[in-house]
């Protein structure tokens, strides 16, 4: 936050806990009103680097620890056009890439690119024209499996509940190309479909439950070494997408905590689609139990929505599921 500067937390694991090891400030200089949206980039040599900055951008070798700097914290001179905030840099083939939250508000994707991390900064466009459909909008750049992806952030969930605004953004993906030069395509504005799936989800082996694609009404909660589904209701839902059911499935196993109890539907391509199943689910339980119940024998790809159905309160929680053939 503005105001605050930036700090630093260490765990040893992904999910925490985590701990400040210095009792201070990582970054503490004299503009710290300046000092938000920390960035961390590694290069190829190992070198870690972190920007940060609103209204200038900033940048600061960190040490091999990642929890000290080395030198100054630098001010790039050539901050790129309609920089706003939300610096993030990644290096892809031999460019380096510095992409933004561009003007406000609101917000679109820009970029410039260099052939160092330390600049100078070349503004090259946008990946995200600014829309008034978003106030905000920070990018995310990643590669995975041969793809590169964009991920950002916009309020159209929000919006689609109230008319009241507030600060509660959803978090949006899409596919990101490149062109010959090293320049990037312009996306079009966040939309409902996803970037396409990179492979079929293989419903014959364990699946947790927080494996979803799209859902309504649920929540997600970690204890200890564990991750579930909870705050189900009826007519809560959730689904995954692209399950290759191959020659088809005879039974279906989910580990489930009951509470109310109740029922799920099984039913695929959409919310009110095909009911392959029924699991029903006990009333009360004090620990998780394996259930299993007989399903219609169907081939191919198709997206599985579970749909919860039960009294009033909270239904049960559920850890895995599986098929079987």
């Amino acid at each position: 936050m503005h105001g605050s500067g930036i700090g630093v937390l260490v765990s040893d694991s992904p999910y925490g806990p985590f701990k400040d090891p210095l009792g201070k400030r990582l970054i503490d200089t004299d503009h710290i009103w300046n000092d938000i949206d920390p960035s961390p980039f590694i290069d190829d040599d190992g070198q870690a680097y972190l920007y940060c900055g609103n209204p200038d951008v900033y940048y600061v070798k960190l040490n091999e620890d990642m929890t000290s700097i080395e030198g100054d914290v630098i001010k790039i001179d050539s901050k790129p056009e309609n920089y706003q905030e939300g610096p993030w840099v990644w290096k892809h083939d031999d460019y380096y890439y510095l992409g933004y939250a561009s003007t406000c508000c609101p917000e679109g994707l820009g970029y410039a690119m260099s052939n160092s991390p330390e600049g100078p900064w070349e503004y090259k466009g946008m990946i995200m024209d600014a829309t008034e459909k978003t106030r905000g909008n920070h990018p995310g750049i990643i590669e995975y499996k041969g793809k590169s992806y964009a991920f950002g952030h916009s309020y159209d969930i929000l919006k689609s509940k109230t008319s009241t605004f507030y600060e509660r953004r959803s978090v949006d993906a899409a596919e990101m190309k490149y062109n010959e030069d090293g320049t990037i395509q312009t996306i079009p504005y966040w939309n409902d479909k996803a970037p396409d799936q990179i492979e079929n989800l293989n419903p014959f082996q364990r699946t947790e439950a927080e494996t979803i694609a799209w859902s309504e009404g649920i929540k997600t909660r970690k204890e200890q070494d564990m991750i579930y589904v909870t705050h189900i209701n009826n007519g809560d839902y959730m689904m995954v997408q692209g399950a290759d059911f191959k020659d088809g499935a005879s039974t279906f196993n989910i580990s489930a905590k009951p509470f109310s109890g109740g029922i799920i539907e099984i039913r695929l391509d959409s919310k009110e689609g095909q009911l392959i199943g029924t699991s029903k689910i006990d009333k009360k339980g004090e620990n998780y139990k394996i259930y299993t119940s007989e399903v219609e024998r169907v081939h191919g790809v198709h997206d599985i929505f579970f749909v919860f159905k039960g009294e009033s309160g909270e239904l049960f929680h559920l850890d895995y599921w599986e098929f079987q053939k």
